[in-house]
């Protein structure tokens, strides 16, 4: 089976190039003041929002690639402490971070030995593409949720 189309089309939906900004578009020229400014008690900062992703993501692509990967505790191994102290160093690590766990899972998606309609060995009836499928939503509703963020804050 020739599945180079779904490669490329899954590609494209996790860089956010198909129907919405892209991630580095979304993420690019914060103004560094609002990275961890709440707009309302109840609303993540957008750092908030881009860690959340990065444990997810993170969590999602391990457990995909390493039999025994243990998952952080939910609902808090997901998020942030909300005591935790955002300066430009930990924005920068997440950042990077993010796009370099991103970038694993685009070399998985264009591995042509993977079938990505296979079941994961280890994963109790789940398949490649399903995890993968569940990166690029996840991604999506919080790449949207910053950019609302942006907007509130007037950055966007």
């Amino acid at each position: 089976m020739n599945d180079n189309n779904l490669r490329k089309s899954l590609v494209d939906l996790l860089q956010g190039e198909s129907s919405h900004v892209s991630n580095k578009t979304a993420l690019d020229d914060i103004n560094p003041e609002l990275r961890n400014f709440r707009y309302a008690p109840n609303i993540h900062s957008i750092y908030e929002e881009l860690e959340h992703m990065r444990l997810a993501q993170e969590d999602i692509y391990r457990y995909t690639i390493h039999e025994g990967w243990e998952s952080p505790e939910w609902p808090d191994g997901y998020w942030p402490d909300n005591n935790d102290v955002m300066n430009e160093e930990i924005w920068n690590s997440t950042y990077k971070r993010f796009f370099a766990d991103l970038e694993r899972i685009i070399k998985l998606i264009k591995d042509d030995n993977i079938d990505l309609t296979s079941e994961i060995p280890h994963g109790k009836g789940h398949t490649y593409l399903r995890e993968i499928l569940l990166i690029a939503d996840h991604n999506s509703y919080h790449i949207g949720k910053i950019i609302d963020i942006r907007k509130m804050l007037g950055d966007w």
